[in-house]
């Protein structure tokens, strides 16, 4: 199934928190300001049901997405209100994929943990939730995995300031 079929699908089936399709165009050669957009097709879901959205694909016999690939974040710009959430989803069966994403606004950076969809979201999420300070609510075991305990701030905000030293060690 090709996406614009991946996406009538998940129109039919009401998919949950389903915003609307994004797929690569051309520039309008008569606005010299439109640059088009490149990229791969995905579906622009709210974040505060990507869970129940990714249960809808994972669930449905015509979609059968039955592998999360990768859930990751991405801050665009220092002075950008929201987080970019994309989740690459798989299906074997039917050979078929689907990027998904969903914005989540920095000031209240939270959204239900996917876990109990997907459990290869986990090691995910912690990443997520360690590089960029989102919560996942739910989430079974939201310890650090790349950084110490006591890190202070996110590494991968546009805004993090890196430290000079870290318990006597230079950083520069």
């Amino acid at each position: 199934m090709d996406f614009r079929g991946i996406y009538d699908r998940l129109v039919a089936i009401h998919a949950p928190g389903l915003v609307k399709a994004d797929e690569p165009r051309k520039a309008d050669p008569k606005d010299k300001k439109d640059k088009g957009r490149a990229g791969d097709p995905f579906v622009l879901v709210e974040a505060q049901e990507l869970a129940r959205f990714l249960e809808s694909c994972r669930d449905d016999d015509r979609l059968h997405f039955e592998q999360l690939i990768d859930l990751t974040a991405t801050d665009p710009a220092k002075d950008a209100p929201d987080f970019w959430i994309g989740v690459q989803l798989l299906s074997l069966k039917f050979r078929h994929r689907l990027a998904v994403k969903a914005l989540l606004p920095k000031s209240a950076p939270s959204l239900p943990s996917t876990v109990p969809v997907y459990r290869a979201s986990q090691w995910h999420e912690r990443e997520c939730a360690e590089m960029f300070g989102i919560t996942f609510v739910g989430h079974p075991d939201p310890r650090h995995v790349l950084l110490p305990d006591d890190w202070i701030g996110y590494p991968m905000r546009k805004d993090y300031e890196f430290p000079k030293e870290y318990h006597g060690i230079s950083c520069e």
